[in-house]
């Protein structure tokens, strides 16, 4: 069977919100898609994400990132965000993949890339909750807002 994306729900930053954020996400897709394209206005900021308004520290993300010259990896095991793509002055996107985010026998998982001004980084990270993911939210390490014109577009894929 074809996979098919088909867009759920698409956000536009008006320059006066730290957060992204996705509610009501119908649990009839196998996946989730999510991409991110916009700037802030600090240099090099990492992402974070929530889903459902868990803030339990039962977040774990790797993240293994480069800039040209050096490479760097780092893990974060009890967490109440998980590291999930990167942000700055300069606009790239940010692809986050959701797998099984609707079934309610396993942890959830994700794997993503995203380019800053300064550096290109692959993160995985897993959310342990068996519930289905109904809400997520984005935000960034650091003081400020997504600048206005900041997309973020989630899909759904089907038969993934």
């Amino acid at each position: 069977m074809a996979k098919t994306f088909e867009p759920i729900a698409t956000s536009t930053a008006g320059g006066s919100s730290p957060t992204i954020s996705f509610t009501s996400i119908p649990a009839t897709y196998t996946d989730l898609y999510l991409v991110i394209t916009g700037t802030i206005g600090i240099s090099d900021a990492t992402m974070l994400m929530q889903y459902n308004g868990d803030t339990a520290t039962n977040y774990s993300s790797n993240v293994l990132s480069g800039n040209g010259s050096a490479a760097q990896s780092f893990r974060d095991t009890t967490s109440s965000t998980m590291y999930c793509g990167r942000i700055s002055t300069v606009q790239s996107p940010n692809i986050i993949q959701i797998i099984n985010y609707s079934n309610t026998t396993i942890y959830k998982t994700f794997v993503s890339r995203g380019n800053s001004d300064t550096r290109v980084s692959a993160f995985v990270g897993t959310w342990r909750n068996t519930n289905a993911i109904t809400s997520i939210s984005i935000t960034f390490n650091g003081a400020g807002n997504f600048a206005s014109g900041t997309t973020a577009t989630l899909y759904g894929i089907k038969a993934a």
